[in-house]
């Protein structure tokens, strides 16, 4: 009965006005930038109470797009899974903006600390990749820099070293690149005016 009822509605209104109600699934929409994830560090840590000892998970995270941004976090959780999740969002906050240059490196060199760690970075040529270890290595990849030399001076502890890494990149100054940049180009314009008289 209630298909020919349809049949009939369908009839007379038309099947450009009838619309039948239909559940739709609602689509999951994805960020528009594409980050991708490390994970840097798992550890089981204990925290100690009245009762005894109480268990729970520390993960340290690396969140980049491989296009100058990047952010490190920390998060803690019952599960595992728990723990990770803390992590990115607390990546997602911190996020920064590196400024790199035509050939994938940095402008200038520096050395910075966070903690008992130091972290010395320096640009180099084209086709030297990315000379770093442990952390330093994972936050300069997703950060998008693809020449650089790199080398850990202090301790050698992965959270204080991403952090460390995260300090250097965010000190860093544009203005040295882009006045480089400028005088070459004026260079360049300068020399061809002279060859043209």
């Amino acid at each position: 009965m209630i298909i020919k009822t349809k049949k009939l509605i369908k009839k007379i209104v038309g099947k450009k006005n009838f619309k039948e109600k239909v559940k739709r699934k609602k689509k999951f929409r994805l960020n528009k930038k594409n980050f991708i994830e490390k994970i840097l560090q798992i550890k089981r840590v204990t925290k100690v109470i009245k009762g005894g000892k109480r268990l729970s998970f520390r993960a340290i995270l690396v969140l980049g797009d491989k296009k100058k941004k990047i952010g490190v976090g920390v998060g803690k959780g019952n599960n595992v899974s728990l723990a990770i999740e803390k992590a990115k969002l607390n990546a997602q906050k911190n996020l920064i903006k590196v400024p790199i240059t035509y050939t994938k490196s940095i402008p200038h060199f520096i050395i910075s600390s966070f903690g008992a760690s130091r972290v010395m970075l320096r640009p180099a040529s084209q086709g030297t990749g990315v000379i770093a270890g442990s952390s330093v290595r994972a936050v300069l990849e997703l950060s998008g820099l693809k020449n650089i030399l790199s080398k850990e001076l202090g301790s050698n502890n992965i959270l204080n070293n991403a952090l460390a890494t995260i300090q250097a990149l965010k000190t860093l100054n544009r203005t040295i690149w882009t006045c480089k940049n400028l005088s070459n180009k004026k260079k360049k314009f300068y020399k061809f005016i002279f060859k043209k008289f």
